[in-house]
């Protein structure tokens, strides 16, 4: 009878725990979420017919002022 093992990153034994996550669920939900609304602000005000430069100015003003009502709204 054979064991199938999991293969390991190199340099690890099976003994040690595996590394926490880089970013934290709410963290990562909060920042997609903020890049969505800015996606949207800046695509909304790019159909207005205001140059490129401004829409993306009003895509990065609303993806940073969103970030910390987010933070406070998203659990």
């Amino acid at each position: 009878m054979t064991t199938t093992r999991t293969p390991q990153p190199p340099g690890s034994s099976p003994d040690e725990p595996a590394a926490p996550p880089f970013l934290s669920l709410h963290t990562t939900v909060v920042l997609l979420t903020a890049i969505v609304i800015g996606l949207v602000a800046g695509f909304l005000t790019a159909h207005t017919g205001a140059p490129v430069a401004a829409a993306v100015l009003a895509g990065l003003t609303s993806s940073g002022a969103s970030v910390p009502v987010l933070r406070t709204l998203i659990r």
